[in-house]
């Protein structure tokens, strides 16, 4: 079964506060929603013409050479974005963990493998609980931006405790089989 397309709604969610470029939106991916959802600008391109011809986006503003477009929501992106916030989630998400499928594979318990896996594993979530932990003081310093932002707030705080949870369950793993 194919998937759903994900993308268009990031988008049309992106534009709700002010209209934006392509490479706007693009960098959108290299921060907060990059910490959760990944896509390029070879999806996102190809993604605005499509939006654009169902007319849940429209260009507003060209710059005087007609190289920057401005993508702005309609009133059908919206309705479209609102139907779909509503929708349940009903599936979990695709999980691609490549050290669980390393670690799966792992036949002796004695195996330095699996040390090593374990230590670069704790570097990396080290590192990416940091950067989180980084960001939520950088952007929700006080209460005012916690208010206008609550569910990106939440995520931050549900990424912390997953990043948290994962460590602790690799130290004492690791700890364990030493």
């Amino acid at each position: 079964m194919p998937q759903k397309r994900i993308l268009p709604y990031i988008i049309l969610e992106l534009l709700q506060e002010r209209p934006l470029t392509g490479k706007e939106i693009t960098a959108q991916f290299q921060n907060e929603i990059g910490e959760f959802w990944k896509a390029s600008h070879s999806q996102i391109y190809p993604e605005l013409m499509r939006m654009q011809h169902d007319n849940w986006l429209k260009i507003t503003e060209n710059d005087s050479d007609g190289r920057k477009k401005h993508y702005q929501i309609t009133v059908t992106g919206e309705q479209v974005l609102s139907n779909w916030i509503k929708e349940p989630v009903t599936e979990l998400p695709l999980n691609r963990d490549l050290f669980s499928l390393k670690l799966f594979f792992v036949t002796k318990s004695d195996s330095k493998v699996i040390e090593k896996l374990f230590n670069d594993q704790i570097a990396l979530i080290s590192a990416q609980l940091e950067h989180l932990k980084a960001r939520k003081k950088l952007l929700f310093a006080d209460k005012a931006p916690i208010e206008q932002h609550f569910g990106h707030y939440l995520l931050l705080n549900r990424a912390i405790a997953r990043q948290e949870g994962q460590l602790n369950w690799l130290k004492e793993t690791l700890a364990q089989l030493s």
